[in-house]
């Protein structure tokens, strides 16, 4: 026997002697447990469905939100390009300077690099330029400038 005082083999009665149980009890058992286990798995489907429309509609809001941000991103992005052409456009390359543009013209040429960067260098053009010819013309440099600041130091002088 085990610690309840059942034995452990088996119930010790003879089940040849115990009566059968109404076959209509058996049947009304089993219907009610088939009844409450439909209603239950109709329940369980229908609480399903439902988690399943609200997850549905949110994931098509996040789509459609997503969707919106993409396209303002692209908005953005264009925009963007279109204001850089515009700058690119509007600023002076080292190739389009006519002070450089002779000196990229020896380089084609093929007047020694040498001699180019220390003709530039006396005439106070940066050297390194002759490699980056796409690249914007420092401000530094500007004739303009430099016409301006001797202007006015000779005005001091008189």
């Amino acid at each position: 026997m085990d610690e309840d005082g059942l034995p452990i083999v088996g119930s010790g009665i003879d089940l040849t002697k115990v009566p059968a149980i109404q076959q209509k009890r058996t049947v009304a058992f089993l219907n009610q447990f088939v009844v409450h286990t439909v209603q239950f798995l109709n329940r369980f489907s229908t609480v399903c469905e439902e988690k399943l429309s609200a997850l549905s509609l949110r994931i098509q809001q996040i789509e459609t939100t997503l969707n919106i941000l993409d396209a303002k991103q692209n908005n953005i992005h264009e925009e963007g390009l279109q204001k850089t052409e515009v700058v690119t456009e509007n600023v002076r390359t080292v190739a389009k300077d006519p002070r450089y543009a002779r000196y990229l013209k020896m380089v084609q040429v093929g007047v020694p690099v040498m001699a180019i960067r220390n003709k530039m260098i006396s005439e106070g053009l940066n050297p390194d330029l002759l490699e980056t010819p796409d690249a914007p013309v420092p401000a530094w440099g500007d004739d303009g400038k430099a016409e301006d600041s001797s202007d006015s130091e000779s005005s001091f002088s008189d």
